[in-house]
Formats: structure tokens, sequence, C-alpha cells
């Protein structure tokens, strides 16, 4: 398999995947259905086994890197700032597309048999303030809360800051955990070819035209609501106010958003994400590994901008309930402002359920599209990661922190470990 690149080996396990997934629906081969999910789901729990660990030192770290950084306050500043952005047009446009397409009018469901899905305290915005921070650090750990893990290590980082030299100890511990969590994860990481073959092959072999058919223009809406992110938004801005090529871009960042289609978790392909923000988009390592960790918990321009609009705007139309222009502007304040929400981890009911909370909406709409949800998860992650990768290179770019001759070289090879500290010299073309 070193012969071949690991892109053009994910695109192989994706194409085995299909044929496989295929191959047991039509002939229903029911042990092969198993096998391909059993696969599938190793792949996944192996992922989120590094979760809580990657999480919580990537952040302590990448904030108390930010010592190292000069104008350190204005990096961040101008970072989150390209995230509200890029959130704002997301979700302007997938408003946009709702109301072009009406997902919901003519869909016959039975919404008296749909239930309410149990959203562990996340139906209001008290519940997600008050859910941020956790009673029981242990917990936050155990159950994976993701944005509870995010402030311990926001929190953590901000005091081994302040404390100076007298927190070197504890960040000196901090990093080695964080390079043996990574390594690790990178070793799953390159298991990811047989993991795409039994998490595409279960999705073609469970979900048939059946279960898709009633949901066919609401789920073609969110695929074509990200690909405009995917394919129009970022590369004009790229091109606009980055002054890089979007093409070369793509060609760069493709392993980590293929990585990101099949996994369906920002966290889980954190690892690669960097890799590929500093060894092949250029990206200054330093401000990468603030940019990166932060965006892959909080940059979700699929899950947390495209999707909630539409799923909102089809509820409404199912259960019939008008929305306003004002209602339209909740959406988009909630996708921007409640982005964190979602946390990195696969899937987005969380999302979904604060913005029909804040809408006044029937919660028993996401139970409606729980079904289809790993299908339209695969976009939405793709989305997020191609988005956490295109602002550290915008603000790389305008603060003269990106390294065009690393960005423009053809794109490095990503098997092998990188040797530390530095970023690698560009191959001869």
């Amino acid at each position: 398999m070193k012969r071949f690149s690991f892109s053009l080996q994910l695109l192989l396990g994706l194409a085995a995947g299909i044929a496989l997934g295929f191959a047991a629906k039509v002939w229903d081969v029911a042990w092969l259905a198993e096998t391909l999910t059993r696969v599938g789901q190793i792949f996944v729990q192996l992922l989120k086994l590094a979760v809580p660990p990657l999480v919580f030192t990537a952040v302590l770290v990448s904030v108390a890197n930010l010592r190292n950084v000069n104008g350190a306050a204005r990096l961040a500043s101008k970072t989150l700032l390209w995230f509200l952005v890029t959130a704002f047009v997301s979700v302007a446009l997938a408003i946009g597309l709702g109301l072009l397409i009406n997902p919901g009018q003519g869909v016959t469901l039975d919404t008296a048999a749909a239930k309410a899905v149990d959203t562990d305290g996340a139906g209001t915005w008290l519940d997600f303030v008050t859910g941020i921070v956790p009673t029981n650090i242990v917990t936050a750990f155990t159950e994976v809360k993701v944005l509870q893990i995010v402030f311990l290590g926001v929190v953590l980082g901000a005091a081994a800051l302040a404390a100076g030299e007298k927190a070197e100890p504890f960040l000196n511990l901090a990093r080695s955990v964080l390079e043996l969590v990574q390594k690790a994860l990178w070793w799953v990481i390159r298991l990811a070819p047989i993991g795409t073959a039994g998490l595409i092959g279960k999705a073609v072999s469970t979900y048939g035209w059946d279960l898709l058919a009633p949901l066919a223009k609401f789920s073609a809406g969110v695929y074509i609501g990200c690909l405009i992110v995917l394919l129009a938004v970022y590369p004009t801005v790229l091109a606009v106010w980055g002054k890089v090529n979007p093409v070369q871009f793509f060609r760069n960042a493709w392993p980590a958003i293929e990585l990101a289609f099949v996994s369906r978790s920002s966290v889980g392909t954190l690892p690669l994400t960097q890799r590929v923000s500093i060894e092949r988009n250029g990206v200054d390592r330093d401000y990468a590994s603030f940019a990166v960790p932060f965006g892959a918990t909080t940059k979700m321009d699929g899950c947390a901008s495209v999707y909630p609009a539409l799923a909102a705007i089809f509820v409404a139309q199912v259960f019939g309930v008008p929305l306003g222009f004002g209602d339209y502007l909740l959406i988009a304040f909630v996708s921007v402002v409640g982005s964190a929400a979602t946390a990195g981890l696969t899937g987005a009911t969380v999302m979904l359920t604060l913005t029909l909370s804040t809408l006044g909406l029937p919660l028993e709409g996401v139970g409606l599209l729980l079904a289809i949800d790993p299908i339209l998860d695969m976009i939405r992650t793709a989305t997020n990661v191609a988005g956490q990768l295109v602002v550290p290179v915008l603000v790389a770019r305008s603060e003269g922190r990106l390294d065009e001759a690393v960005f423009n070289a053809p794109p490095q090879p990503l098997d092998t470990a990188a040797p530390a500290g530095r970023v690698p010299q560009p191959a001869a073309a």
C-alpha cells in the first residue's frame, strides 16, 4: 500500500465500501452487512477513544502557546472574526436555498408517531450555557462532554499563561500527552481506508431509497448547500481576501476533507487537519497550533449553519408552522453564536435542537431526521473541516505567517511523521 498515496488509499476504500455495501443490499448478504457495520463501528470507536485527552491537551496547549506568538490577541480576534463571517454567509445561503426549494412541502410523514429525542439538557439557551461548566470534572471526560472539556482546557491554558514559568512542568506534561495521543491517533488514521470501506459499506447496505424517498428533497438540499459553501464561498474568500489559489488549497486539503467525510468527526480528523495546515498549506506552526484545535471544536459551517437552517425550514413546513423574517434572523443568530454547541463530535442533534427550541418549533422534528443523519453528517463534517483549514490560511496570509513556497509546492506525502519543530521543505517540482 505504500506505493499508493494516502488520498488514493481512501478512494480505494470508498470504492470497495460502495461495492461491498451494494452487494450486501442487493443480494441480502447479512453476514457481509454485519461485517461492514462492525468494521465501521470499531474505526469510529478508536477515533472517539482519543477525543477527551486530545481535545483537552490540544486546547490547553494551544491557549498556552499564545505567549510565543507575536500579536496573539490580534491573531485570535481575526480568527474568530473569520469564523463568524463565514458562518453568517453559510447560514444566509442555506436560508435562501431553503426558501427556494421548500424541503418540507409535500412531505407526508407520520408526525404523530415522531418522538422528541433526549437532548441531555441541550434544549434551551439556558441549558446550553449552564452545560458548558462541568459539575464534575471526571464526568466531563467519561461521558465525553466535549464542550465542557473545551471549557476546562481554555481555563487551565489561560491560568498557565498567567502563572508563567511556574506552569512549565504542567505544560510540558500536557505537551507530552498531546504528542502521545496524536501519535496513537495517527496510527488509527492510517487505518482509515479500511474504516472507510466499513462506514460507506454500512451506509449503502442500510439506507435504501425507501427510507430516503420522503426526505430526498431535504437531503439534496443539505448536500447542495454544503457544496455551495465548499465550492463557491471558500474559493471566493481564498481568492479575493487570501490572494491564494483555491485549486491549490483543495489539492493540499483533500486528505483531511476526505477523512472528515467518511469519519464524520472533526476532532477525529484534527491531527491530519493540523498536519495539512502546517506541512501543505504553509501556515505558521505556532499560529496553527492555536487556530486548528480551536476551529476543530467551534468552526462548524456544515453542522451549525447549513444543516440547522434547512432543517428548521423543513420541520416548520412539515408541522405547518409559518416562519417570518424575524424567525430567519433567529436562525442566523443561533447558527453564528451557537456553533460551539456541536463541539466537533459526530452529529449535529444538539445544534438542531437548540435552533428548534429557539424558534418554538416541535422538537419531535429532530426524530424525523435521525434516520438519515449519518448520510447527511458526511458532507456536513467535510464542510466543517474545510472551513477549519480555510480560516488559518486567510489569517496567516494577512499577517505574513503563510509560507507561500510550501503552499504552492506539490502536496507533501502525509504517510510518515514529520520532523518535530520545523515545517518540511517543499519537494522539487
